[in-house]
């Protein structure tokens, strides 16, 4: 009679285990769905972008002959497979779909789905890269007159908290 227990037992965890993978695994998928359709791939993109244009600014500062444009595209092409290396969607997405499944349940990201496959959802996409970058534009208006303040607080603090000289 136990022995029918430990394989009653055993037979239980096994089919539960199997559909806590299978749920596991259609979470990721949802995850990496949500991620395709927000062109969470392109994450990286600015950072490509600044690279080559800090590639671009060198060589200018150079004042290299257009004859040379070959070593800047060589280098730009070398800082490129270093960025892959590091930040390239193959190394990012897995750990992005780890934060989306520990951030949304499955129900979620399927719910996020559908909002982003709608019009709206559509126009939030296409919107929201400008819309972000306006506010960050006027937030770092804003900013700049503070910025003087804040280094003076800054100064003020280290003065008080350097030791006092004999």
């Amino acid at each position: 009679m136990l022995n029918l227990r430990s394989f009653f037992a055993a037979l239980m965890l096994t089919l539960l285990s199997s559909q806590a993978m299978a749920d596991a695994a259609s979470h990721a998928v949802a995850a990496k769905q949500l991620l395709e359709l927000v062109n969470a791939d392109q994450i990286a993109a600015p950072w490509y972008g600044q690279v080559s244009q800090t590639f671009d600014q060198r060589f200018a500062e150079t004042q290299a002959p257009a004859g040379k444009k070959a070593v800047l595209e060589s280098y730009q092409a070398k800082a490129k497979a270093t960025l892959d290396k590091v930040v390239g969607w193959n190394k990012l997405e897995p750990e992005m779909v780890k934060l989306y499944i520990n951030g949304f349940s499955e129900a979620e990201l399927n719910q996020l789905i559908a909002f982003y496959k709608s019009p709206l959802g559509q126009k939030v996409l296409k919107q929201m890269p400008a819309l972000f970058s306006e506010s960050m534009k006027m937030t770092q208006a804003r900013l700049e007159p503070a910025v003087p303040q804040i280094q003076q607080l800054l100064d003020q603090m280290t003065k008080e908290l350097a030791p006092k000289k004999p």
